[in-house]
């Protein structure tokens, strides 16, 4: 299988070297990562400036751009095809709950769904994350079981594994997606020469988190498999606005 690997944390990150080398042992992989970090980027695609690509020291292509110009430039500029695959990961953190909107490596996976490629986001659910051999394997074995059982139409999963050792992990939960209370504050701070200068503040913590929730799952030790929707359209809300409109 022919996949394209990329991730929002940079070509020089743990997660994405893990990915990369577990997934090489069965199939042709080509790295394309951003330059550097670019977390929380979410599916910002460059338009203002074009976009170069260089080769790591490790035989990583990066690009001076987000991980969606990156998929979107592998995809269809450096590959000859489509790739049968696209995976973003391994993220330095959990993306769960409201995290997807603001994620750079969902959005790297969002490009090759738009794209007409199933693709799959993975991140280890830790803020100081260490098993990313664990998150390796899971990714191996979610593609044996892709290739073993295709979907009938490009897919797009969110994955987050609990950063436990691979045999403590207790199985895979088909989930959906939690929500986390209100972000903190901006924070207010001033920079070298006394001009005032704001850091976005914490997200929240976790407020939908019940079972059948990727928060739940996670926390009790499963990996977290999450479909995605990219349609934002809130049907419910379709008939109150057409009577709004015609009041």
């Amino acid at each position: 299988m022919r996949i394209l690997v990329s991730n929002d944390d940079g070509y020089f990150a743990t997660g994405i070297a893990a990915l990369a080398e577990a997934l090489a042992d069965e199939h042709e992989v080509m790295i394309c990562a951003p330059e550097r970090d670019r977390s929380g980027s979410s599916n910002s695609l460059t338009l203002d400036r074009p976009l170069s690509v260089k080769r790591a020291p490790n035989g990583f292509l990066y690009v001076n751009g987000t991980p969606t110009d990156c998929v979107h430039l592998a995809a269809t500029g450096l590959m000859e095809d489509l790739p049968d695959l696209v995976i973003s990961g391994i993220n330095h953190g959990a993306n769960m709950g409201d995290d997807t909107i603001y994620s750079g490596t969902v959005a790297a996976a969002t490009e090759g769904y738009l794209l007409g490629v199933t693709s799959l986001a993975f991140s280890l659910a830790s803020r100081n994350p260490q098993h990313f051999e664990t998150a390796a394997r899971v990714a191996c074995d979610l593609v044996r079981q892709l290739i073993k059982q295709p979907f009938a139409q490009p897919t797009l999963l969110n994955v987050n594994v609990p950063d436990l050792p691979y045999d403590e992990i207790r199985g895979k939960l088909t989930t959906r997606l939690g929500r986390r209370h209100r972000a903190a504050s901006v924070i207010k701070s001033e920079n070298p020469r006394g001009d005032p200068i704001w850091w976005v503040g914490p997200v929240g913590s976790a407020a939908i988190c019940g079972e059948g929730t990727d928060f739940y799952a996670v926390a009790n030790g499963f990996v977290s498999v999450t479909p995605l929707s990219i349609d934002l359209t809130a049907y419910t809300g379709l008939e109150t606005v057409s009577k709004w409109l015609c009041a």
